[in-house]
């Protein structure tokens, strides 16, 4: 019988750094991956990439792991943010990237499972952190995804 991995995802927008870092380590995050691609603005107060970094390790002993190639591309997240195409065509094209990066072929399966996939969108409904935990959950099968909120 094989053991389920579970995938996590949090969004940093709507809460404090207490219930952030609380909810990784209720949850034993071994690993933060950083699926944002700008991860380096002031909006992202405790969650700038090198401050991040140092509290994962610091607070919870959390390795922090940046994969701009999880991302979708500036282009697609501004015709998304912009309106010039809706939740299912973002979700086409992000799905489409994924498959054209080969993402699945480039990651051990162990390297991701209880690990969490950060963004900054509070809820995960309209977010690219849930397509992506559920592109792996496709491949994989196995896998149960859980949303930090």
């Amino acid at each position: 019988m094989s053991h389920m991995g579970k995938i996590y995802t949090i969004g940093f927008t709507g809460k404090s750094a207490e219930k952030f870092f609380l909810l990784l380590e209720e949850n034993n995050i071994k690993g933060l991956i950083d699926v944002r691609l700008n991860n380096t603005s002031q909006m992202a107060a405790f969650t700038k990439k090198e401050d991040l970094k140092y509290f994962l390790k610091k607070i919870l002993f959390c390795n922090y792991t940046h994969r701009p190639d999880f991302a979708p591309t500036d282009e697609i997240l501004k015709k998304y943010k912009s309106k010039s195409i809706n939740w299912t065509s973002y979700k086409e094209e992000y799905n489409r990237l994924l498959n054209t990066r080969n993402i699945i072929s480039h990651i051990k399966k162990e390297n991701i499972i209880d690990n969490v996939f950060l963004c900054s969108e509070h809820n995960p409904e309209y977010c690219h952190r849930k397509l992506l935990a559920e592109y792996f959950q496709s491949n994989w099968n196995d896998i149960e995804i859980i949303h930090l909120l």
